[in-house]
């Protein structure tokens, strides 16, 4: 039987949403291509790219005939068709794990992603692209961001990892957007002694051997 060919990742390394994908893939031990698109040039707007991404947005992602976008859709797929592989623990291995799973990758993408992926562009991205901050917008969604912080560290001190005391999709899935933030001001919010448990957690999350591979896919870009 034929080695099944790797799955492809479209989209740079150095994308939140796009790295969210990778941490998984390398987590559950599966090999992949990642297809870089050049966006400064539309790369992810010409129609071959619409095809597998109708919103013209990275990631998308094909396993042989199956196109698939939307990172933490992805994520989750990989996890439910790679049951056996890699970290097992990764996406729950009953109902009652995953529904704790899913309920904290809901409050990443629902409650903590709005304000930090505004404070990735602001003050990640938008020096570089040599684009006005908003420091109004800097300090509404840094206000939003320690709030939603402070139900974080309250959680963390019960439990070793969001989802329980194994690191999970909830937890890996934060990942992309607080890389960016800890080399910024917003930084402090994850790492001050008032948040004990959540500075804890990301010098446990950050180390893995998953994200480092990420962050040298990313270096390497």
């Amino acid at each position: 039987m034929a080695a099944a060919s790797p799955v492809k990742v479209y989209g740079p390394a150095m994308s939140t949403a796009v790295s969210r994908v990778l941490a998984t893939l390398i987590e559950k031990d599966i090999q992949f291509q990642l297809v870089p698109l050049n966006m400064s040039k539309g790369e992810h707007k010409k129609p071959d790219f619409l095809k597998i991404q109708p919103f013209g947005q990275v990631p998308a992602f094909q396993d042989d005939d199956i196109s698939l976008f939307e990172s933490r859709a992805i994520c989750r797929y990989v996890c439910e068709k790679h049951v056996d592989k890699g970290n097992k623990g990764l996406y729950g291995t009953n109902p009652l794990a995953k529904a704790s799973i899913d309920q904290w990758l809901e409050a990443e993408g629902q409650t903590f992603s709005p304000p930090s992926s505004t404070l990735v562009f602001q003050l990640a991205f938008a020096p570089r692209m040599k684009i006005k901050q908003d420091e109004g917008l800097i300090k509404l969604n840094q206000d939003k961001l320690a709030k939603v912080l402070d139900v974080y560290d309250k959680r963390l001190g019960e439990t070793r990892f969001l989802a329980g005391d194994e690191f999970s999709l909830a937890d890996l899935s934060h990942l992309p957007n607080t890389q960016y933030l800890l080399g910024t001001e917003t930084g402090e919010l994850f790492t001050s002694d008032a948040r004990k448990n959540v500075s804890r957690w990301w010098n446990e999350i950050s180390t893995r051997d998953s994200w480092k591979k990420v962050v040298e896919l990313q270096r390497g870009a």
